[in-house]
């Protein structure tokens, strides 16, 4: 890989339960950790929960939003991309990323996922849609090793 800076997509539900927005902040964690940069919804739940975790780790958030301006992004996005798109900003998180992470959600993870796997992109799915071609994962120290072989498999190359 070059020396660009490694982009993780999160792709989680507006609304999700306190046992998965704790694994979201586990993962967002771990992502600052390893000086990547993390890329999401920009919004509530799964979003902001992994956002605060990165952003407050020493991380960089940049949120992909649906709207035409900055008002929706929760406030541990460092950088927002209001899109004025709606849910269409999905392929533009998906195409931007170099693996994604899908955590819980429901249709418009699923539409990420479908997106994620279109372009191809690595795809670990924590308690989510278990679509072929997406590698299961069973919390979020196992998503961040699998991470971690991944974006290490690919700077190799």
């Amino acid at each position: 890989m070059s020396n660009k800076k490694v982009k993780i997509a999160i792709f989680g539900g507006r609304k999700a339960a306190e046992s998965l927005c704790h694994e979201a902040d586990l993962v967002g964690r771990g992502i600052a950790e390893r000086g990547w940069v993390l890329l999401c919804g920009g919004r509530g739940g799964i979003m902001e929960a992994v956002s605060r975790a990165c952003r407050e780790a020493g991380g960089t958030v940049i949120g992909i939003l649906p709207g035409e301006d900055d008002s929706d992004a929760n406030p541990w996005v460092d950088i927002t991309i209001p899109t004025g798109i709606g849910f269409a900003r999905n392929a533009i998180l998906a195409a931007a990323c170099n693996a994604a992470v899908a955590i819980g959600g429901h249709y418009g993870t699923l539409s990420e996922i479908a997106y994620a796997l279109h372009y191809q992109k690595p795809l670990i799915q924590l308690n989510s849609w278990n679509i072929p071609g997406s590698i299961p994962a069973e919390n979020a120290a196992d998503v961040l090793q699998k991470l971690d072989v991944l974006i290490n498999k690919k700077e190799s190359l």
